[in-house]
């Protein structure tokens, strides 16, 4: 990890950046970006989103790699610093996750948490 990569505040895993990109190319649109959220709500008080969306606001924080950007909203920054936003294939099913160390509980499927 170089000392640009430690200095950011929320990482995206290369495994979430291939999925974005294979997704993005269904969709022929190369506009388009992994938007990542907080919501009130979920079983454990916040929510996490994932949306694509061909926008970027000027106050988003925006992370890229692999040729594809992940974009956060900077309230919804605050609850991800020091995360990660990665995506995992299992007996589960597939899916975006975030893994937050800001997180003092969360539901069983990892979807809401708590701070």
């Amino acid at each position: 990890m170089t000392s640009v990569e430690q200095a950011m505040p929320l990482e995206f895993s290369d495994a979430a950046a291939m999925r974005v990109h294979a997704l993005i190319a269904e969709e022929e649109n190369d506009q388009l970006k992994l938007r990542v959220f907080i919501t009130g709500g979920g079983c454990s008080g916040f929510q996490y989103g994932f949306t694509f969306d061909d926008k970027t606001n000027a106050d988003d924080f925006k992370i890229e790699r692999n040729g594809v950007a992940l974009v956060v909203d900077p309230m919804s920054l605050q609850y991800l610093m020091g995360g990660v936003v990665d995506y995992e294939e299992g007996l589960q099913g597939a899916r975006f996750f975030v893994s937050n160390p800001n997180a003092t509980s969360t539901c069983g499927c990892g979807s809401s948490f708590s701070v």
